[in-house]
């Protein structure tokens, strides 16, 4: 009996013992007591038949400092046996229990957590958020980040968008923040907004057409032709992202929410009044700022240009592109010749700086006087002789010779070549002196060829060229004369190729002689029937002297015949 009630006992007591750690279930978070510090671990008591033990390293060296024995602890529970049958515990896992418990908190209530960028992934970063969190490349900021290592460090508020406490996965966004935030801004200003209004704002973003300004949750465009009166080359010119600009709007569709903003509206407009102070004719000096293909541009002064044209850069005509006699950034003197203020445009000129040299052409160069120059340029239509300094004189391919056919004045003349001519117009209004070459000799038309050359006369040449219209005949050196296809001689089918080749001589008689259109007419028909008459003539004078001496010798013999028949008879 006694032995029954002892094990009775027993088993009520274990029941009981087993009754105070049914709380202690593996896997939660359960309270302590600091038994000991000691130098390899913590003792900590937490109810049990046995203490455990917390590895020092869970601890951080300020956290040791502060502990103290007979105080409470959170401390996880990972076994309450193991295979020696110690208790596990961990005061690390107890601390993740707590923080995953408070950030379910802010994730249940869309609450804002402040997060430390830690490191760079692929994808995006990873963010220390009490544990770490991963943040999309996508949901850093409002615009892509191009340097992502300038981020690590840094600590930002976030909002946890994602999150599985089963796998350990978290993830973050700082974008969302960032739109809320934008779009209360964008509300304010939108409300506030009004053309005309002058706004303060951040340069936010400079392309090649302009800059993207931030006036408060909303973006704004200041376009390059709006930044200043004066010419820009690039907006980085005049502003950097980040710099804070005071700015006019111009335009607000409330519609597109679009926004046009202005920089250099805030100054006057330099053209207002441009008439005053820039009256034609006025001298003044401005610098080069562009060139084109048809002149240079000056700026006069920050806002104002004028174009010089090529044409009035020089009273010589030699330039073919501006920067043959100006550059960018040149200082140069220029006349006022005409201002449009509507156009905003204004012209200069450079030349008229300088005595204009045609002013007293005529009397260097009067018509009939023998110049000497050099080939300037040689064109299709004839050879520009300079003169002088701006002015120039064209021999016309027409002056070129009297007599030879002259197909290109590179036949004749080189550039550079040093030559002599006649003066035979000068008109001043069009710049323009005209010149001949073939002036410095007589016009063998008007003496020698007329007597040298006669209608009616043969002659002989060599075929120089063939055409549709007839054959071309060197008579002499720079004189020809033409075969038309009618005088040829040439019957179809036969063609004039056929029968003519270009170096062969050909004989040909002269049926026309115009002196004042500089031609000689050839006919091989009229030559062939002239050489066709003189040989019947020549025919008919043999014959006649033939039947003469035949009849003379026929009477010879009846004068012989008779005396003999006389004699016979006596």
């Amino acid at each position: 009996m006694l032995d029954s009630e002892k094990s009775q006992e027993r088993m009520e007591l274990e029941a009981l013992y087993a009754e105070t750690f049914k709380n202690l279930q593996e896997g939660s978070v359960v309270e302590g007591i600091i038994l000991s510090i000691q130098e390899d671990g913590i003792m900590v008591d937490i109810g049990y038949k046995s203490e455990g033990m917390v590895a020092r390293q869970e601890f951080t060296p300020e956290e040791i400092g502060k502990l103290k024995a007979g105080e409470k602890i959170q401390i996880y529970l990972e076994e309450r046996e193991d295979s020696e049958g110690n208790i596990i515990l961990s005061k690390e896992k107890a601390d993740r229990m707590k923080i995953w418990k408070e950030i379910e908190e802010v994730y249940q209530k869309d609450a804002v957590i402040e997060g430390k960028v830690i490191s760079r992934i692929k994808g995006g970063m990873i963010v220390d958020i009490g544990v770490k969190a991963f943040l999309p490349g996508s949901q850093i900021d409002l615009r892509p980040v191009r340097d992502l290592d300038q981020l690590i460090g840094k600590t930002f508020p976030m909002k946890i968008i994602k999150m599985n406490h089963r796998r350990g996965n978290i993830v973050v966004s700082r974008r969302v923040l960032l739109e809320e935030s934008r779009d209360r801004k964008r509300q304010t200003t939108l409300s506030s907004l009004q053309e005309g209004q002058v706004v303060e704002g951040v340069v936010k973003n400079i392309t090649e057409y302009g800059a993207f300004i931030d006036l408060g949750g909303i973006d704004g465009l200041l376009h390059i032709t709006d930044m200043s009166w004066g010419r820009v080359g690039h907006p980085s010119e005049l502003f950097m992202v980040g710099d804070k600009v005071s700015v006019v709007v111009l335009k607000y569709d409330k519609e597109t929410g679009r926004v046009s903003l202005g920089y250099k509206q805030k100054m006057p407009d330099p053209w207002s009044h441009v008439e005053e102070r820039y009256p034609v004719g006025t001298r003044l000096t401005g610098k080069v700022v562009s060139l084109t293909d048809y002149g240079a541009f000056v700026e006069l002064e920050p806002g104002v240009e004028g174009l010089v044209h090529i044409s009035e850069m020089s009273w010589a005509h030699e330039a073919k592109h501006p920067s043959k006699i100006v550059s960018v950034s040149d200082r140069v003197n220029a006349v006022i010749l005409n201002v449009d203020r509507k156009g905003r445009k204004i012209s200069l000129g450079m030349k008229q700086v300088e005595p204009n040299p045609w002013n007293v052409v005529e009397q260097r160069y009067p018509p009939g006087a023998k110049i000497t120059g050099k080939v300037r340029s040689i064109t299709d239509f004839g050879v520009f002789v300079g003169l002088e300094e701006g002015i120039d004189g064209l021999i016309h391919i027409s002056d070129i010779s009297w007599t030879r056919h002259v197909k290109h004045p590179s036949e004749v003349f080189k550039k550079g070549q040093p030559i002599e001519a006649v003066v035979l117009k000068v008109d001043r209004e069009k710049e323009r002196i005209s010149l001949g070459f073939k002036q410095l000799t007589s016009d063998p038309w008007e003496t020698d060829i007329p007597q040298k050359y006669r209608v009616g006369s043969g002659v002989r040449g060599k075929v120089t060229k063939i055409t549709d219209f007839g054959v071309f005949v060197e008579l002499e050196e720079n004189v020809e004369g033409l075969i038309h296809i009618s005088e040829s001689g040439v019957e179809a089918p036969a063609r004039v190729e056929d029968v003519f080749h270009i170096g062969n001589e050909v004989e040909a008689k002269i049926i026309r002689i115009d002196t004042a259109e500089r031609k000689i007419a050839l006919s091989v028909r009229e030559h062939r029937r002239d050489s066709d008459k003189e040989a019947v003539d020549r025919f008919h004078h043999t014959q006649g002297k033939l039947d003469q001496s035949i009849g003379a010798v026929a009477s010879k013999i009846t004068r012989r015949q008779k005396n003999e028949e006389e004699g016979k008879e006596s």
